[in-house]
């Protein structure tokens, strides 16, 4: 029987390189969508099976071309996204628009299954434009394709990831680390192994429920979360609450900076619970679970960040 063809946008981010392995393993065939194929195609090639990958660059919005791409997939999945803007309205292209683009093409075609990743928490953080884009992205896949499906996970960690590794990069190297809104925060992080798990469930098994919440098996503060990533790394710091006005100057100041650490709209993201809402089914109450722990998975990658560790900043290996 001919593989199934999965067309496969931001397949070069944590999830979608995991992807690609998962689908080529179970003899998918994956058709990886990427802006720079001499930067990322090299990276992609080592995650697939011989023979089940194409890559196929796409810098600019062509909808040519996109439309072409769906003439041999039976099932797309949307991973692009942005945490910051470096242009004007970027989110609004990024995450209403382009998902709108593709749920229409996906209707034309008539495929399977789209299945759009967005995130957890949306609907709440009115004043986050990183939200509202989101928000506005799901709304309108949603009403483009009836056989949409909406993935929301919380915080997505790994080795590839740009939450805990930059974070243990901050921990080694500053000695006190701010805590917004008191470390209070509420999370639910899933490894990226157990997200690709549930992606591949959705798309290889009779899933039809509209929206799904992905989640980790634990809740856990932003406190909570730099003391798991000071555990790791063998190292003590003052964990500090600071006031909002002080938080909104700091972020203000990071947010100027080429690629931001942190920025305003982010420090409004972070006043809300990125938590089960409980208004969609989770998947766990589809069967699907997620059983990995922050602590126990750290243990794993920490050690690049422990002193000596590559990325720590007492390094004592010497250059040739």
């Amino acid at each position: 029987m001919k593989p199934k063809e999965i067309l496969v946008f931001g397949a070069s981010g944590q999830i979608g390189r995991n992807l690609i392995r998962k689908f080529t393993k179970n003899n998918y065939k994956v058709i990886a969508v990427t802006r720079n194929i001499h930067q990322k195609g090299y990276i992609l090639k080592t995650q697939a099976n011989p023979g089940y990958l194409e890559i196929v660059e796409l810098q600019n919005l062509d909808l040519d071309k996109i439309r072409s791409l769906f003439d041999n997939c039976s099932i797309c999945i949307n991973l692009v996204g942005v945490l910051f803007e470096k242009n004007k309205n970027q989110f609004n292209r990024i995450h209403r628009d382009f998902p709108k683009i593709l749920s229409k093409l996906a209707s034309e075609k008539k495929i399977e299954k789209f299945v759009h990743v967005s995130a957890l928490g949306v609907e709440n953080a009115n004043d986050s434009e990183y939200a509202k884009s989101k928000l506005e992205g799901e709304n309108q896949v949603l009403k483009s394709f009836k056989k949409s499906i909406i993935l929301k996970p919380s915080i997505v960690y790994s080795v590839d990831d740009n939450f805990t590794t930059t974070f243990m990069t901050l921990l080694n190297r500053i000695p006190i680390i701010p805590l917004y809104y008191k470390g209070e925060t509420q999370f639910m992080p899933i490894h990226v192994s157990d997200l690709t798990e549930i992606i591949y469930q959705v798309v290889s098994k009779d899933i039809t429920e509209k929206s799904i919440e992905c989640i980790g098996p634990e809740v856990l503060t932003f406190k909570e979360i730099m003391q798991i990533l000071l555990k790791a790394i063998d190292k003590k710091r003052l964990l500090v609450p600071i006031p909002f006005p002080i938080a909104k100057l700091m972020a203000t100041f990071l947010g100027m900076l080429p690629n931001p650490i942190f920025t305003q709209d982010q420090l409004r993201l972070l006043k809300y619970n990125n938590v089960a809402s409980h208004k969609n089914k989770t998947n766990f109450d589809l069967g699907l679970k997620a059983e990995k722990k922050l602590e126990e998975e750290l243990l794993k990658y920490s050690f690049n960040w422990k002193s000596g560790g590559q990325f720590s900043r007492n390094n004592t290996s010497s250059t040739v």
